[in-house]
């Protein structure tokens, strides 16, 4: 590993803990180093304050102010380069006059997209661009997927039995995961903007798709109920989280839901990844059932699919999804053993 590469890791690993909490903007950290030594460190905590740049620079001590002009500082992501709701990075590098940038990915954002190195090489400033660029592109997949394909990156997620089932034919609720696959479940669920069920699954399961049993945010909770079956006192419409209705009968906000009426002949899915993405929903996981998520692949609309695999048999049920994609992680969990993969196009 390089010197430019351990610190960009460093990076990853700061912008890691803005997981959650920074969506619609990315997760960025940013290392300020002098002569090999770490003056400065930050990341991105909360969506609307202080961008890493920012808090990198306001943790130097008042001792080590002097060395800024003569550090390298390094960012997993390309400086911005425009006013949203905090001022541009780029002219903030520009203004410390700091002798050399270090970045991983380009942002593809539209409002930035090469002009904040542009603008930082202008100002005469040494930049080095693509450390660990790879890395640093999956570590975002989320906000490039949303910016390139103007649509949420979409999370397939199940789990099933030992022979291939996901839930019982009998519309009977059914118990794959153990305690520790239900934490991780609640783990993911802070970690994306929204998740989706159809009317099957709210009706049989009722679940609450909030994110109770790990300490975060609760997700947007959307449900695909085309013709409004599943009851007003259901889990799902409590107040915990914000809900959003996509069926074909009803429009407007009603006691804090949000129904969505799709245009009937129209592919359902394409319409909901649509309006999503102008509800800036940067990510969402679809939880199911088996029609649910077939849909979603059939209209080659995921990203990424989870597929808990348990110990648990039962007589006769509904078959999971198969998915095509590569396998990129096989984990053994307690009981369960965790696949993920993702789409070869990507």
């Amino acid at each position: 590993m390089t010197t430019d590469e351990f610190y960009m890791s460093r990076c990853l690993e700061l912008a890691l803990r803005g997981m959650g909490s920074v969506s619609p903007n990315p997760m960025v950290g940013a290392v300020l180093v002098h002569e090999g030594r770490i003056i400065g460190e930050g990341y991105h905590e909360v969506y609307g304050q202080a961008h890493a740049e920012v808090n990198c620079l306001k943790s130097v001590k008042p001792e080590d102010q002097d060395l800024i002009r003569e550090s390298t500082i390094y960012v997993n992501l390309e400086p911005c380069a425009h006013h949203g709701k905090t001022p541009p990075c780029a002219d903030l590098i520009i203004a410390n006059d700091i002798r050399k940038v270090v970045t991983g990915s380009h942002d593809p954002n539209p409002l930035v997209a090469g002009q904040g190195i542009a603008r930082i090489r202008n100002a005469g400033i040494e930049v080095v661009e693509n450390v660990i660029r790879e890395e640093c592109d999956f570590f975002n997949r989320r906000f490039t997927t949303y910016h390139v394909k103007k649509r949420p990156y979409i999370i397939l997620k199940w789990a099933q039995s030992k022979d291939g089932f996901m839930a019982s034919d009998e519309g009977k609720q059914v118990w794959f995961s153990d305690e520790y696959s239900q934490k991780l479940l609640h783990k993911w669920r802070t970690e994306e903007d929204a998740i989706l069920v159809g009317t099957r699954t709210a009706l049989i399961d009722n679940p609450q798709l909030t994110a109770r049993l790990w300490e975060g945010k609760n997700p947007v909770r959307i449900l695909i109920d085309r013709h409004l079956k599943v009851p007003g006192d259901s889990k799902i419409f409590d107040e915990e989280a914000m809900t959003i209705v996509y069926n074909l009968c009803k429009e407007g906000l009603e006691e804090g839901t949000i129904f969505v009426s799709l245009k009937p002949g129209e592919n359902i899915v394409s319409q909901i990844v649509s309006d999503l993405y102008r509800r800036s929903i940067q990510s969402i996981i679809i939880e199911g059932g088996a029609y649910t998520l077939n849909e979603f692949i059939k209209a080659g609309l995921w990203d990424e699919a989870r597929i808990t695999l348990t110990p648990v048999v039962i007589p006769t049920g509904i078959n999971a999804p198969d998915v095509a994609g590569k396998i990129i992680s096989t984990e053994k969990l307690v009981n369960d053993t965790l696949i993920v993969k993702m789409r070869e196009d990507r």
